[in-house]
């Protein structure tokens, strides 16, 4: 929730409007700007304070408890000129939330933080926790001091800086292992643990909480690299594991126990399978989505007679090990330093073992380790015009740390990437060997941007990429305006009713496939729009297909041109089907033919939906 305050009328009409944009987000605070800056910045994640800046210090000043509990805070300036972002950038969420209400009262963000002035992913934005010394590490990326960057395995990072990789005095460590920071060592945590486990009804949280913990201690591995914690569907509500979840701050999968029931693991048992159907659920949650067993299936132990409500505290229940454990105990994880936004702290406390003397195991856990997944972004970069680009095809651009594509293309958005980004580019005709590129460069665990123009799944670049994908790397498709759009939105209304995208390049299909493609359309009535109309080596096939659009259309039918849609040298010109001339058209031309309800109205052509009005 963001809390809105306000002192002025000025400032109250901006914060209705921010309100009005953003129904269900906000809160207004009405009443003394004291008590109320007090009261938001306790209820709410964000606060946007049209107050001036240093009034708004006072009044936080004594309210502060650290930057990850802080919530992130905006303040808009009386002539609604500037939103700057004043606590909170990164943790806070406040340098995002600046450009959000920059985009909705028309004013200029200000944002001072360091990293994003030099355009530097924060190590504090990557959605992973982080400690050791952060504040230092990130000077020396910012100082252009040699940093060494010391991971376990490659993961899709945002590109860093050429001077961060080497070696160097200040070291950036990626990895899910218990490591004690040194003094100019920073430490990410990736998500690359997923703990399986199983509980008897009713088993405890503490019980169950305790036995995570500790074996993950015991294997020397960080509490704050766990992704999530597996079970079985009929566990899926059982509060000992769901607390537990939740105090770790990670979400809960459950697996059918068919699903388990296949999965070969080393330790099964008969109580499980007669209990929910699975010889295992530990072991066989955890490895579910594949991944090395670092932990085989532990127990936990009720506590001993001697022991039972005496209040001497452990470090959870004890546990007994099922073979293949990595050994004696391991130093407690230190959770110094910044967290990840959103995620708790796992609970390390001290605790006194749960439940009547002599009491048998009530839960079992263990720990898989699961490979990096590379990650690709198919991105369509829209018919040519910056402001087409789609903000989130720009963002995933700037998270790329490798940029695969056509020459011209990466030409038009090279200004968009963040220094260290790798390029891998090539001319016209190798979009097999990009697509192939881009696929190798996510397994290999980085994350890929691969761009075409339009929409990359339109005659772009998603289909060979896909084509070579597999289940082993994440992809997302971010789409783009299409050039059949770009052409439209110029030529007034064509594409009203049904229409459909035929090209007639015949590089890749047979003509005779198209004709037929062209033949249908000309019969159902379809309002047609060609790409790839005509080259210098292929210059009849424009003028079959009009001839073929010509036996089911009147000769004047409005057909409309458009070249280099959207971009400096942009032409069009709406004409009709018999009047086209095919010189006129390159390969840089949509070329969009109206079906027999398409009329021109004041220049424009207009495809009526079928409305009663329109008849």
């Amino acid at each position: 929730m963001i809390g809105l305050i306000s002192a002025t009328a000025a400032g109250a009409a901006a914060r209705d409007r921010l309100a009005a944009a953003w129904p269900g987000r906000t809160r207004v605070y009405e009443g003394p700007v004291g008590r109320s800056v007090e009261l938001a910045f306790a209820e709410c994640d964000q606060l946007v304070c049209f107050l001036a800046t240093g009034a708004v210090v006072r009044l936080i000043s004594p309210l502060l408890a650290g930057k990850s509990a802080d919530p992130g805070v905006v303040c808009v300036d009386e002539g609604q000129r500037y939103a700057v972002s004043l606590l909170g950038g990164h943790g806070g969420g406040a340098n995002e939330l600046a450009a959000q209400v920059a985009d909705v009262l028309g004013c200029a963000p200000v944002v001072t933080t360091a990293t994003d002035a030099a355009d530097v992913p924060g190590l504090d934005t990557l959605g992973w926790p982080v400690e050791g010394a952060v504040a230092s590490v990130t000077r020396a990326v910012l100082d252009g001091e040699p940093v060494a960057l010391r991971a376990d395995a490659v993961w899709p990072l945002p590109p860093l800086p050429g001077h961060v990789g080497g070696d160097g005095e200040v070291v950036l460590r990626v990895t899910d292992r218990v490591v004690e920071p040194g003094p100019r060592e920073a430490v990410l945590r990736p998500p690359s643990l997923v703990v399986g486990v199983g509980a008897s009804k009713g088993a405890p949280l503490d019980e169950v909480l305790g036995l995570v913990e500790e074996t993950l201690r015991d294997a020397g591995l960080s509490a704050r690299s766990v992704a999530a914690l597996a079970t079985v569907d009929a566990k899926a509500q059982e509060p000992g594991i769901v607390g537990a979840a939740e105090r770790l701050g990670v979400p809960l999968v459950t697996y059918a126990p068919e699903k388990l029931a296949s999965i070969t693991v080393p330790n099964p048992s008969g109580a499980p399978l007669a209990a929910v159907g699975t010889p295992s659920v530990a072991e066989a949650a955890a490895l579910a989505e594949g991944g090395e067993l670092l932990v085989p299936k532990r127990k936990s132990r009720g506590c001993p007679a001697d022991q039972a409500g005496s209040g001497r505290g452990v470090m959870g229940p004890r546990i007994q090990g099922g073979g293949g454990s990595h050994g004696g105990a391991m130093p407690t994880d230190d959770n110094a330093g910044d967290g990840a936004p959103g995620r708790r702290e796992p609970s390390m406390i001290r605790r006194t073992p749960p439940g009547p003397a002599g009491r048998a195991a009530m839960a079992t856990c263990a720990v898989v380790r699961r490979a990096p997944r590379g990650r690709l972004a198919v991105v369509g970069l829209g018919p040519g015009a910056r402001d087409l680009l789609t903000p989130r095809a720009t963002q995933e651009l700037r998270r790329a740390s490798v940029l695969v594509g056509l020459d011209q293309y990466v030409d038009q958005i090279r200004d968009l990437l963040r220094p260290g980004t790798r390029i891998v580019e090539s001319g016209l005709g190798a979009e097999e060997e990009r697509a192939r590129t881009a696929v190798a460069e996510a397994r290999a665990g980085h994350a890929v941007a691969l761009i075409g123009s339009g929409d990359a799944g339109v005659y772009a670049m998603a289909s060979p990429a896909l084509a070579e994908a597999s289940c082993d790397i994440d992809v997302v498709g971010v789409p783009g305006v299409t050039a059949a759009l770009a052409a439209a939105a110029i030529l007034g209304a064509p594409l009203g009713h049904d229409h459909v995208s035929i090209s007639l390049s015949d590089l890749h299909t047979p003509w005779e496939v198209i004709e037929r493609r062209v033949r249908a359309a000309a019969q159902a009535d379809i309002v047609v729009t060609f790409y790839n109309p005509r080259s210098r080596g292929r210059d009849w096939q424009l003028p079959k297909a009009l001839s073929i659009l010509s036996e089911h259309r009147d000769p004047g039918t409005p057909t409309g041109v458009v070249r280099n849609a959207s971009r400096p040298d942009e032409s069009s010109r709406v004409t009709t089907l018999a009047g086209l001339d095919p010189a006129t058209v390159d390969m840089m031309t949509v070329v969009t033919v109206g079906n027999t309800a398409t009329r021109e109205v004041a220049g424009r052509m207009v495809t009526p939906r079928g409305y009663r009005w329109q008849s």
